[in-house]
């Protein structure tokens, strides 16, 4: 892809003819801009000096010809037909030396330079030429340089990055870097898979999504530069330069050598790696329920990530036994918005955003169903929240209650949501595990069976108290006898010391064996 993208997409780093004008030694000839005044921002690839007649048929456009014009003089028709040629050949503008052959600027080729909307500037003072075209070629050699450097430079790094299996964020953190402002990737419908970039800067573009995207989309100047993502014939993203302070086609050259990368380790990353949209949800859902960043910054990411923010009602989940694609399909086929990111250990959390005037409770029973139709689900919640800043708390509960449900037994009998109030005192416990006095009190209560190399007779024990202790159970669950079950019940009560027929012990030390199972997990 490396031979002829700069000529396809139009990359050749050039001037443009206003800064051509701006040049010392330009200025030392006193230019006038007499037509064209509005297509000053054209590109020029070359300086080309030329007395013919009809130097239109050497050229190949961008050209700004350098003329005096000492062939047109006096035949008015030769020089709107001089205009004609070089609109014809698409220069980028003529530049007439004012002196003998036209000491002031000829109406004639002035006014068909307006109508073409030919720059055409006249110097007023004598100029060599020759000093223009050394001055200018040497700039745009070295803008060639520059960017062929650039382009290499980008290329080899992002390859680097993916060959090292690198993830999305840190491809486009680099592509930030080069580029020095907000980096924002989108997909068709400009929904914000991720951004990269300073954060304050970032923040300030996703505040106010909808206008950015429809600026870029308009218009490619001021810093505004986007890539298409696709291949094959099918496009499915864009990568958005946001506010880029360097030359266009610097820009332009960045964001396409960073396209190429991203469509690259998409098509890498094959059916195994998370999606994008995947990426971006597992993003945002991490930084809420980490609480590392404060909710409010995070609201600007969410909204442009196409999750309703305003006036709706939000209800944190979290999920056991099912894949984050399963669970986004069930969110479509009810028609529900919402965000869905694996967690660790098999869960995957959900953040329902629903209308206000819609009964929250009803809608997530109806979602825990689906879930459950076929084979067994697991679905956590919280209080659903009316205020934003209140959602990274609730993400928190409901995967505490998926902790709690994870550590029940697997009998145990639970509702299609299971909420806080479900757990009762294994939630309790989940929540106090990182207490050092719980954790001394786990410790010392347990300390008889805690050193066993064997952990048989813990493991009787959970199961006793797990039962109600039913002895019967318990030793059917364990295979044993019920005259062996006592012996093993007898050897758990001299080692710690207790009478577990004794309510109040018994539930001590159940206590403490929950707050001891807690910490392991």
């Amino acid at each position: 892809m490396t031979t002829t993208l700069e000529s396809r997409h139009g990359w050749e780093p050039a001037l443009s003819v206003r800064q051509v004008l701006t040049l010392e030694r330009v200025l030392a000839g006193e230019p006038e801009v007499v037509a064209g005044a509005g297509q000053l921002d054209r590109p020029v690839r070359w300086v080309h000096v030329a007395e013919a007649a009809d130097v239109g048929v050497m050229l190949s456009g961008g050209e700004m010809v350098l003329t005096t014009g000492v062939l047109l003089a006096g035949d008015e028709a030769k020089q709107a037909e001089y205009i004609q040629s070089l609109h014809r050949a698409e220069a980028a503008a003529v530049v007439l030396g004012l002196g003998r052959a036209f000491p002031a600027p000829p109406e004639v080729m002035r006014r068909a330079a307006e109508r073409c909307g030919l720059p055409m500037v006249v110097l007023h003072r004598p100029f060599p030429f020759a000093e223009l075209t050394e001055e200018v070629q040497c700039r745009l050699v070295r803008r060639k340089f520059a960017a062929v450097s650039l382009s290499e430079t980008v290329r080899t790094e992002l390859t680097a990055l993916i060959t090292a299996g690198a993830p999305l964020q840190r491809l486009l953190d680099e592509v930030a870097r080069h580029g020095g402002c907000p980096v924002v990737l989108t997909n068709l419908a400009h929904r914000v898979l991720a951004t990269a970039g300073e954060r304050s800067a970032v923040d300030d573009v996703l505040r106010d999504w909808e206008r950015v995207a429809r600026q870029a989309a308009a218009c490619a100047d001021d810093g505004w530069i986007r890539a298409e993502l696709g291949g094959r014939g099918e496009r499915w993203g864009r990568l958005l330069l946001c506010g880029y302070r360097g030359e266009a086609a610097t820009g332009r050259l960045l964001a396409d050598r960073a396209a190429e990368a991203l469509v690259l380790h998409r098509m890498l990353g094959g059916g195994c790696a998370p999606s994008w949209e995947e990426e971006s949800a597992q993003s945002l859902l991490t930084d809420l329920v980490s609480g590392a960043v404060p909710a409010r910054q995070l609201l600007p990411r969410a909204r442009a990530a196409g999750l309703p923010v305003n006036r709706r009602t939000f209800v944190p989940l979290v999920v056991l036994g099912r894949a984050p694609g399963e669970l986004d399909r069930v969110l479509r086929l009810l028609g529900l918005a919402g965000l869905v990111a694996e967690l660790a250990d098999g869960r995957a959390a959900v953040l329902l955003s629903l209308p206000r005037d819609q009964d929250a409770d009803t809608l997530t029973a109806h979602f825990a169903a689906r879930l459950r139709a076929g084979s067994r689900a697991v679905v956590a919640a919280s209080a659903a929240r009316t205020a934003w800043d209140d959602v990274p708390a609730g993400l928190r509960e409901a995967r505490h209650v998926a902790d709690a449900v994870a550590d029940s037994p697997a009998a145990l009998d639970l509702p299609a949501v299971v909420r806080l109030k479900d757990v009762h005192l294994r939630g309790l416990v989940r929540l106090l595990r990182d207490d050092p006095h719980v954790q001394s009190f786990a410790e010392r209560e347990l300390d008889g069976l805690l050193g066993e190399a064997e952990p048989e007779l813990l493991n009787v024990l959970r199961t006793y108290l797990a039962t109600g202790r039913n002895k019967s159970r318990t030793a059917q669950l364990h295979h044993v006898s019920r005259p062996a079950l006592y012996r093993r019940l007898e050897a758990i009560q001299a080692r710690l010391g207790v009478d577990l027929d004794d309510f109040e012990q018994a539930a001590s030390v159940h206590i403490a064996l929950l707050a001891h199972d807690a910490q392991l997990r």
